[in-house]
């Protein structure tokens, strides 16, 4: 029995050494999203991600941009379509192995590589030509729906319209009440 005991213990250590990947839970007027964060694979991206959410950056931002069978993008405009000031880019790590599948976050940039901010999306279908190739420098995954997939649905079924010079514009904001670290890998 003793001897039991001592390898529950020691299994019970040896498993809270290992780093497990850090849980976080976006809120939205639709409904909560619960993300899983690959903070091996993606440390910048991730580390980025939570400092705005820490920072409480996200909160009343807007997913701005829906495309049904394609993604939904948030976390850079207010409800009235006001970009938020941001802190410096970060590196583009779309080259750590993480493919853009169904349910994985990414960040968001411009056509430059290494310009993504706080805009992040998630991917309604797999979106391999989001991928890193050759050809491209790809959009960094760096996390994945592990619940609410059913939410990011709903999310991409609303009307959308023009809105200035944005396209994919919700009709009625989605807005993001919070994303709030739930289990952090640190």
């Amino acid at each position: 029995m003793f001897k039991k005991i001592l390898v529950a213990v020691a299994l019970a250590s040896s498993s809270m050494m290992l780093q497990a990947n850090s849980l976080m839970q976006i809120k939205t007027t639709q409904g909560n999203i619960d993300i899983e964060l690959y903070d091996d694979k993606a440390p910048i991206s991730v580390q980025n991600f939570k400092n705005y959410a820490k920072a409480n950056f996200y909160a009343g931002t807007i997913f701005h941009r829906v495309i049904p069978n394609f993604m939904i993008q948030g976390g850079g405009f207010s409800g009235q379509m006001v970009q938020k000031t941001t802190q410096a880019a970060i590196k583009n790590e779309a080259n750590n192995g993480l493919k853009n599948v169904r349910g994985s976050l990414a960040m968001a940039r411009t056509s430059n590589p290494d310009s993504a901010t706080s805009q992040f999306f998630i991917n309604l279908n797999d979106n391999v030509a989001l991928d890193r190739s050759p050809f491209d420098a790809g959009y960094a995954v760096f996390g994945q729906v592990v619940k609410g997939m059913d939410v990011v649905d709903r999310i991409s079924g609303v009307p959308t319209s023009n809105y200035g010079m944005h396209q994919n514009v919700p009709k009625q904001p989605v807005i993001i009440q919070s994303i709030q670290i739930i289990s952090d890998s640190k």
